[in-house]
């Protein structure tokens, strides 16, 4: 890991930076993983159906939010605890998970947290009471906490550097995909037979995407595994969050996905009531916006080698606020819109953040990653509360503030790190001329 005073290779984002340092984190060496060559294809679809999988089970409950809410008697707010406990639970413990898949392997570790949560996935529609639901999927999301980071790390291991920023943008893709299908098919599931059922759905989808997975992930060729060292841990974890670059990613991470949590969680009540009054099949058909989010996430690569990733930033951050204020408006035609604007702007803006965290940190990529999931997971727990609170006490121009201060908080974040590139390359130019 690069020391906090390294120069613009540290500054956030710097268009110049992460050349070097990916060359530094992973060397291109013959037999990495690389487009069009043996193995990279079998590695995209595998990971792609395990993004599928991640974010079916980790959002199965979002889109049937209003009907669980009806079934429970229960309000916005204490629903949204069925999505806001199983990312929290994750949040929590993608650290401790991802240290273990230093030990045993990333691709074990994937294997086996895909595998549990499919299992608990089965159970989860037979929850009596929505305390049981609300602890299931807490289960549900600590189970699926060892996949995210551990997916990150087994891709910049194996992937050659300048296919990085792509590959993630694939995995990201199957999580955007994931996102959609779970909700969908959970949206016309339950308007014909109860939202019970729609989560046994999900759970059958999973179960497929954890097969695909199983049968093709590649074996790990630069994996070493490492001793369980809690100290040395604690070392590593400290050192990422003493690296300027790595805090204002993760917080970069947080707030783009505190946003994307508040818009998701609460669509569905804003929706089914009026002036709308859409019924439940229909709601859950909206998700199909998640395809926009494919497309922005797998194209990740190609905006950062025209913009920069500041650039890149800057686009999503703009994008985002954009759906959110055109959000406002009582026409679906412009509800629509402004979702595919927050959808485009947010999964953007991951791909860029999450590829810039594996490629910076050059030792201990596992807990950097996690330390990112974990950012980017709390930021979807706080979203979907607070959204769902700022619903109950300001209908959705209260959820569109909380959004909109979230954003700006990731464009001052932006600002700042443009700002000491900037001054550093001033500074490195005045003692280039010195030495001159």
């Amino acid at each position: 890991m690069p020391p906090a005073s390294t120069g613009a290779s540290t500054i956030l984002l710097d268009a110049a930076a992460p050349s070097s340092a990916a060359a530094v984190a992973s060397p291109a060496v013959p037999d990495r993983l690389t487009p069009g060559g043996p193995g990279y294809r079998r590695m995209s679809f595998a990971l792609f159906a395990a993004g599928i999988a991640t974010f079916a089970l980790l959002y199965s409950t979002q889109a049937l939010l209003p009907a669980v809410s009806a079934s429970f008697g229960a309000t916005a707010g204490q629903a949204s605890w069925t999505v806001s406990a199983a990312t929290g639970a994750l949040a929590l413990c993608v650290l401790p998970l991802s240290a273990l898949s230093e030990r045993f392997g990333r691709r074990q570790m994937m294997t086996a947290s895909l595998a549990v949560a499919v299992v608990i996935g089965l159970l989860i529609p037979f929850a009596p009471s929505l305390g049981w639901l609300i602890a299931l999927r807490a289960v549900q999301g600590a189970a699926l906490a060892g996949l995210p980071a551990s997916a990150m790390a087994y891709l910049a291991e194996e992937v050659r550097p300048k296919a990085l920023v792509a590959a993630i943008g694939l995995f990201v893709a199957g999580n955007s995909i994931g996102g959609m299908s779970g909700r969908i098919l959970a949206g016309w599931v339950a308007q014909l037979w109860g939202w019970r059922v729609a989560l046994g759905a999900i759970g059958l989808l999973a179960v497929a995407c954890a097969v695909v997975f199983h049968f093709l992930i590649p074996r790990a060729r630069h994996f070493s595994p490492a001793t369980l060292n809690p100290k040395a841990l604690a070392k590593t974890v400290t050192g990422h969050l003493s690296n300027p670059l790595l805090r204002r990613l993760y917080a970069i991470g947080a707030l783009f996905m505190t946003v994307f949590g508040a818009v998701y969680t609460v669509i569905g009540y804003r929706l089914v009531e009026e002036p709308f009054g859409l019924p439940q099949g229909i709601v859950g058909s909206i998700f199909l916006v998640y395809l926009v989010g494919t497309v922005s996430s797998a194209a990740a690569g190609k905006l950062v080698a025209r913009l920069g990733r500041r650039g890149a930033l800057y686009l999503a951050v703009s994008t985002t606020a954009a759906g959110l204020l055109l959000s406002l408006a009582d026409q679906l035609a412009a509800v629509l819109a402004g979702l595919v604007l927050i959808t485009a702007g947010f999964f953007a803006g991951h791909a860029v953040a999450s590829s810039s965290v594996s490629r910076t940190a050059t030792s201990g990529r596992a807990q950097a990653s996690a330390l990112y999931q974990s950012a980017y997971y709390l930021g979807s727990s706080a979203g979907g509360t607070l959204g769902a609170v700022a619903f109950h006490t300001g209908g959705w121009a209260g959820t569109v503030t909380l959004g909109v201060l979230a954003v700006l908080g990731v464009l001052s974040i932006t600002l700042y790190g443009t700002r000491a590139a900037r001054t550093e390359r001033l500074r490195a130019g005045a003692v280039a001329t010195v030495h001159n």
